[in-house]
């Protein structure tokens, strides 16, 4: 079983969006069975608030729900449960090292880097576009469920 934990910021928009997406895919490959899947934030900031509105109307775009997804934040015990921790951008990396120290067991990564175009995905908290969002997290989920399949 591969167990997969998104991270991000808050855990209101790109995390839960890759954990629905991720949940999504592998449910369309008849994968779920091999798959746990989940997100949480490296912040308390958003604790208990639900997927930001326009996160869950981009799902929902895309026939994705993401009904009773409340935020929640990282623990040393997720260090310990998930086999890869993935987070959004770099300013995460940053702050899971705060929450959890060193990644002594290599379970940390970075979405995009599963892609041909390593790097951060896009923050709709700033920007606004959640497009850009969706499409990095749907390659990125895709790209890491392609190297997970193999």
């Amino acid at each position: 079983m591969h167990k997969i934990l998104f991270i991000c910021h808050g855990n209101i928009c790109r995390s839960p969006m890759a954990e629905f997406v991720m949940k999504h895919i592998v449910e369309e490959q008849g994968l779920s069975d091999q798959f746990e899947i989940a997100s949480a934030a490296t912040s308390t900031e958003e604790i208990g608030n639900p997927v930001y509105p326009p996160a869950r109307r981009k799902l929902a775009e895309h026939g994705i729900g993401c009904e009773g997804k409340t935020a929640r934040q990282m623990t040393r015990a997720d260090y310990r449960h998930y086999d890869h921790i993935i987070a959004m951008d770099h300013n995460n990396l940053r702050n899971l090292k705060r929450l959890i120290g060193e990644d002594i067991d290599g379970k940390i990564s970075l979405l995009m880097d599963y892609t041909d175009r390593p790097g951060d995905v896009a923050d709709p908290w700033y920007t606004g576009d959640f497009e850009a969002t969706w499409q990095d997290v749907w390659e990125g989920c895709n790209a890491l469920l392609k190297l997970l399949s193999y």
